[in-house]
């Protein structure tokens, strides 16, 4: 019986309607790339010191003195957090004209009673210098970032199901609405709780957009297209949204106006409601027969082919929508040893992935170097990435694909801690060449995961383990604030987990040229986890209780 792709062979595989398909969806990806990486300069710490109120009539030289100094990254400079007491400042002060005839270190500290002076050299205000996210309060400032995380976690576990009951397309403008909206809102926070929940909305919608483009356009484009779609149309549209946001914040020094410019090309995207249309999958899946054939005629119309008279018979119709019924429970993924040893290993690669994935984009300002021109490189060197997890798509094997981009970003980043420090440049350098090698594994592993799991349970499965890449997200802020204890370590735990995510990868089968599994049972074995030996041992355990239950019966026997 004939599927969907064989039913609407005759549309072709790339004509104009598919063109435009693909550059419209993935020009609504744009947005996702500057809303999502706006924290790095929406969050950044500004250097920051306790304010000392101008009312005590302290005498510059003695002004001066009322921070003391600390030993920090190999350097003296004054405490962030701690001030001398200014009641005994004040009346040394009176006392002594001259501070340097008076042993500072004697006078005891306090903490930033006051507040603090925030340096106005690189922003006019972050949200860090706007609600005083520091010292006491620093694990707020990756809060904020992991509210985003949260919502885009609640979003992946969402937007299946709601595209799934209420159409691609409703939700893919929906949840861009949201995210445009809310992050309009999210400008004028008056409070730091306020902008973290709005940051979680953010996030739900931004993760749902992302997830409804993605699927509508492998719905509507044709197999030879869907990889490219996936990489070089979504994937790279993001990293340009991406490239786009450092030139924006260069100008824009102050959160709030920052955010609510990269909010407002959001109300630009109302017209493509009516250029791209609901896929015709899911309109025959749920008994909208008429409107799929609609559109599948304008697609024919656009391409200037010729439909069949029938496009469907009812045989093909009860087909396609038994099959969309068929569900299985998430029970499956742990099922039987080898698809429940698949589904670790997903789980564990994937939240490594994003771990080192957002952790390097969030890490943005331990780099050494203008903060601008580094967002800006972060940003570009996806593109090659993307490019070159294409190619490997397309070329060579699934499994050394993905682990050796791994490798190859785990590697430089464990040992960035080897340069010297008066080679921070080249520690630059290695840095990208880390994102190269995660940011083009988080193109692959997509298309890996979802020829691993079989057809019954692969949505579920590829969503599982997109669920566990957000827990790493939720994590990768915490790793990016390492950097304040020292400069490299983010680098060295990012490292560390890419590199044992790479050889995770090898005990995977390879999917390449094989042809998909449809049931639990025709998937292909996991390597290195089958422990044979194991089953072995529990044979002859079998084999030794069974002769032992014998010999009890026999000697029972002769006794009686």
């Amino acid at each position: 019986m004939r599927d969907y792709d064989e039913i609407t062979a005759f549309l072709g595989e790339w004509g104009p309607f598919q063109k435009i398909i693909f550059f419209l969806l993935s020009l609504s990806i744009f947005p996702n790339g500057f809303c999502g990486m706006s924290i790095v300069f929406v969050g950044d710490i500004p250097e920051h010191r306790c304010l000392i109120p101008g009312n005590l009539n302290l005498s510059e030289a003695w002004m001066n003195r009322t921070i003391p100094l600390e030993q920090d990254k190999d350097k003296l400079q004054y405490s962030k957090c701690r001030r001398y007491r200014l009641d005994v400042i004040r009346n040394l002060s009176e006392i002594f004209p001259d501070p340097d005839s008076v042993n500072i270190s004697e006078v005891g500290q306090e903490p930033c009673l006051d507040g603090w002076v925030y340096s106005k050299e690189q922003y006019i205000s972050t949200i860090v210098s706007e609600w005083d996210l520091v010292c006491d309060n620093d694990w707020k400032g990756p809060f904020s970032m992991s509210a985003f995380f949260v919502g885009v976690l609640a979003g992946s576990f969402i937007s299946g199901q709601l595209s799934d009951r209420f159409g691609r397309k409703i939700v893919l403008f929906g949840t861009m609405a949201v995210q445009t909206v809310f992050s309009i809102i999210q400008a004028f926070s008056p409070s730091w709780e306020i902008f973290c929940f709005l940051n979680f909305i953010v996030g739900l919608g931004q993760i749902s957009n992302y997830v409804a483009a993605f699927v509508l356009g492998s719905e509507m484009l044709g197999k030879s297209v869907r990889v490219m779609y996936c990489t070089l149309g979504i994937c790279i549209s993001f990293a340009i949204g991406y490239m786009l946001l450092p030139l924006v914040a260069y100008f824009i020094r102050s959160w709030g106006p920052l955010l609510l410019a990269l909010s407002i090309p959001g109300v630009f995207y109302v017209p493509l409601w009516w250029l791209i249309p609901e896929s015709p999958r899911w309109l025959l899946t749920t008994g909208r027969v008429q409107e799929a054939e609609a559109i599948i005629h304008k697609m024919a119309k656009k391409n200037c082919v010729t439909p069949p008279a029938t496009l469907f018979s009812d045989l093909e119709l009860e087909d396609m929508k038994s099959k969309s019924n068929q569900s299985h429970a998430i029970i499956h993924l742990v099922k039987t040893y080898n698809i429940r040893m698949i589904t670790i290993v997903n789980l564990l690669v994937w939240m490594i992935m994003a771990v080192g994935y957002f952790g390097l984009s969030l890490s943005t300002p331990n780099l050494h170097g203008d903060d601008y021109l580094n967002c800006f490189f972060m940003a570009v060197i996806e593109v090659p990435a993307y490019i070159a997890s294409w190619l490997f798509l397309q070329k060579f094997s699934r499994r050394f694909s993905l682990s050796g981009a791994f490798l190859l970003g785990g590697v430089v980043l464990f040992f960035i801690q080897l340069i010297p420090p008066n080679l921070s440049a080249l520690a630059t350098v290695l840095v990208m060449i880390g994102k190269f090698g995660v940011t083009a594994a988080f193109a692959i592993v997509y298309v890996y995961s979802s020829e691993l799991f079989p057809t019954v349970v692969r949505n579920m499965g590829v969503g599982v383990s997109s669920m566990a890449g957000r827990f790493g997200a939720i994590v990768s802020p915490y790793i990016f604030y390492l950097g304040v204890h020292h400069d490299f370590l983010p680098f060295i735990v990012m490292g560390s987990l890419t590199v044992f995510s790479a050889i995770l990868v090898l005990f995977l089968p390879e999917t390449v040229n094989i042809p998909l599994p449809e049931t639990i049972d025709q998937m292909q074995k996991i390597k290195g986890f089958d422990c044979r030996c194991i089953h072995r041992i529990h044979d002859n355990l079998r084999k030794n209780e069974t002769t032992q239950e014998t010999l009890v019966m026999v000697r029972t026997k002769e006794g009686n």
